[in-house]
């Protein structure tokens, strides 16, 4: 369970398709960036839009597209796995492949 999200998830498919997980994982870390209080899981395209356009803001390339994702009932779990390594490794100044990168401000 999403600590304070109440989001269960247990794969890397279902429980990411809408939006709900992606929206709590940015609100991690930009929680000033994502409305999380004010969505709504039956929302999936505006959950996906707000998750996937909040993070491009914050420097995390967008490898889903709302379109794709709200179309599926079980998105793909190698792709989902992927994004999800992507943004954890951003917002860890981790680079693959290359040197870490420095903290983000205020962390």
């Amino acid at each position: 369970m999403v600590e304070d999200k109440n989001i269960e998830i247990k794969n890397f498919s279902s429980s990411w398709n809408n939006g709900m997980a992606f929206c709590a994982l940015f609100h991690h870390f930009i929680p000033d960036q994502i409305p999380y209080s004010t969505l709504n899981p039956s929302n999936r395209e505006e959950n996906f839009r707000i998750a996937f356009t909040e993070g491009e803001k914050a420097g995390v390339t967008a490898l889903l597209d709302v379109e794709d994702m709200v179309m599926m009932k079980n998105p793909d779990w190698m792709s989902v796995m992927t994004y999800v390594s992507l943004i954890y490794n951003h917002f860890n100044g981790i680079r693959v492949g290359g040197p870490r990168l420095p903290p983000m401000p205020n962390q």
